[in-house]
């Protein structure tokens, strides 16, 4: 019963088959990880636009859907500050300022992104864990840090910043620096001080909770809020109510929109992060499956009024450096953090704003990835610069038109390449029979009689007229015309409809000029469409060669002359 059930709850087999030892590495993980993740849930509620506690509640229900529905032993699901930004550029234009409005537009948002990611995972569409190239994804993330420190200015400074792109708020931070309000932007920056100096010199303790606790016991001893300081005000004990939200049907279409560009940008971070932590801890994972994860996840997130979630490096960091052995340590901190909202609520109210801003900001230092920026210029101009249009996007534009943006770009790059593949004339190598090779600086033997050509893609409709064009070239600039004409398909996967009456034309046209077209190394799907296309007759089942050299050997056996 338990091997049938753990085929769709991975998690059952981890606790069925449980070692006692592991316990205790479990706990303190698990400790560890509701520390530093009840301060960040919070700030990152703040950044999606919503009350501190939705952060708490995006905490603990789905860490604990993932570690039951996931295939990662040390990933832990919770919110993320690119699912957080997407979410609040979806539902801030549609909740115009209205924070109830904010709360149901968030969890019907969520709720969407988590049927999406269901369906996506039965119909094994995890695929698109690979939509989002590493150039594109590191561009991303820079340009989230960016708009996320760019978000912070205002709370840091002690006034608010209206929503906008990155270059407007920072001028609107700027042209207002005479409203900075002096106490708060002190603490923000005593807080973050603290937070960098931990993360240098004591990177195993939760420095997020320590600046926590600095934070509200400078509120408290000081008695800030009366001197003008912003806290994040009364938090709700107990945990969540469900809550049905209400929407207009004109919001529908904008929200799935944005559930898509969330579905596609936090799955594909969250398995950027669960494969580095498999292949450091030697264990496979299951794209499909964790996608079916993330669903039920976010569904959960949305159950317990919370918004969409994703896998959360630093958290997972957390819980591996902590010596986390398996999905308990998800669970754990997740009663950890339902714990402290029972019984610890009051004490949370005293965070001051400019606490979860140090936090935020620090975070956002964290996504900062320059190393690949000159890694991507040195090795491909191109990819650099989908990296910096990526980046550019999110900061201007906004964050799922920017990867929009970028990954069109991308996509008309890579159809471009496609549609122009590399190709080459062969020529035998000296000394080595049946090697053949196509660089100039490798010693070769003339061939005559026989042009052997290469075309290094599949043949389809954007590149067909290519191949006519390089074959014609090819002809050209052999010297003197052949008798056959070898085409070695062994790069050539497929070919569609478009591709074989280009390739039936250039038969006509070779048997015009009185050459024999032959075709070597033929295979897979690109030999069944020639059979079905006709290709196969019309060339002659006796042109069909299983090796270059074998054609070549055949041609010297039906012209002793010329060989």
């Amino acid at each position: 019963m338990v091997a049938t059930l753990s085929k769709y709850i991975p998690g059952l087999k981890i606790f069925h088959s449980y070692q006692r030892e592991w316990w205790q590495a479990d706990l303190m993980a698990g400790v560890s990880v509701a520390a530093v993740a009840l301060p960040v849930g919070i700030a990152y509620a703040q950044l999606a636009g919503l009350p501190p506690v939705v952060g708490i509640y995006s905490s603990i229900f789905p860490a604990v859907a993932y570690a039951f529905f996931g295939s990662s032993k040390q990933l832990v699901v919770n919110p993320d500050s690119a699912a957080c930004m997407m979410v609040a550029s979806t539902i801030a234009p549609l909740a115009a300022g209205d924070a109830l409005r904010n709360l149901d537009l968030a969890i019907l948002l969520t709720f969407m992104t988590g049927v999406l990611c269901l369906v996506g995972g039965i119909a094994k569409l995890g695929v698109i864990a690979n939509f989002l190239s590493r150039p594109i994804l590191t561009g991303y993330l820079n340009g989230i840090a960016f708009s996320i420190m760019a978000s912070q200015l205002g709370t840091l400074l002690g006034f608010k910043i209206p929503r906008s792109g990155f270059f407007l708020t920072v001028w609107q931070g700027i042209s207002r620096m005479g409203e900075t309000h002096f106490a708060s932007l002190i603490l923000g920056l005593s807080l973050f001080a603290l937070i960098r100096l931990m993360k240098r010199f004591t990177p195993k303790l939760p420095a997020a909770l320590f600046a926590t606790i600095a934070g509200i016991l400078a509120v408290t001893v000081f008695a800030l809020p009366g001197r003008g300081v912003a806290t994040v005000g009364q938090i709700p004990a107990g945990l969540p109510v469900p809550r049905i939200p209400a929407f207009a049907a004109s919001e529908l279409v904008p929200l799935f929109s944005g559930a898509c560009g969330i579905v596609l940008v936090s799955f594909c971070s969250m398995m950027t992060t669960a494969r580095a932590f498999a292949i450091k801890n030697g264990y496979p994972i299951k794209v499909n499956q964790d996608m079916f994860a993330l669903g039920i996840s976010d569904l959960a997130a949305a159950v317990g009024s919370g918004f969409a979630v994703s896998g959360a490096d630093s958290r997972t960091a957390v819980a591996d450096a902590s010596g986390g052995k398996s999905q308990v340590t998800s669970i754990v901190a997740a009663v950890m953090m339902a714990l402290v909202l029972l019984f610890l609520a009051r004490p949370l109210s005293y965070v001051p704003a400019a606490a979860l801003a140090a936090i935020l900001i620090s975070s956002a230092l964290g996504l900062f990835d320059i190393a690949s920026l000159r890694r991507y210029y040195s090795f491909s101009k191109p990819e650099f610069w989908f990296s910096i249009i990526a980046m550019l996007g999110v900061m201007t534009i906004g964050v799922l038109p920017g990867v929009l943006v970028a990954v069109a770009l991308a996509i008309i790059k890579l159809l471009q390449r496609a549609s122009h593949p590399h190709d080459a004339v062969l020529l035998p190598v000296s000394g080595l029979e049946g090697v053949y090779t196509s660089s100039p600086d490798e010693e070769h033997d003339s061939l005559p009689g026989v042009l052997i050509y290469r075309f290094d893609a599949s043949l389809l409709f954007f590149n067909a007229d290519y191949f006519k064009d390089r074959v014609q070239l090819a002809l050209s600039e052999s010297g003197s015309k052949p008798d056959w004409f070898i085409f070695n398909t062994e790069a050539v996967p497929l070919i569609d409809i478009t591709g074989c009456e280009a390739l039936e034309e250039v038969r006509r046209d070779l048997e015009n000029q009185g050459i024999v077209m032959v075709v070597a190394r033929a295979k897979g799907m690109f030999l069944a469409n020639l059979k079905k296309s006709g290709l196969w007759d019309s060339i002659g089942k006796t042109r069909f060669f299983y090796s270059v050299h074998a054609a070549v050997l055949a041609y010297q056996l039906e012209h002793p002359q010329t060989s």
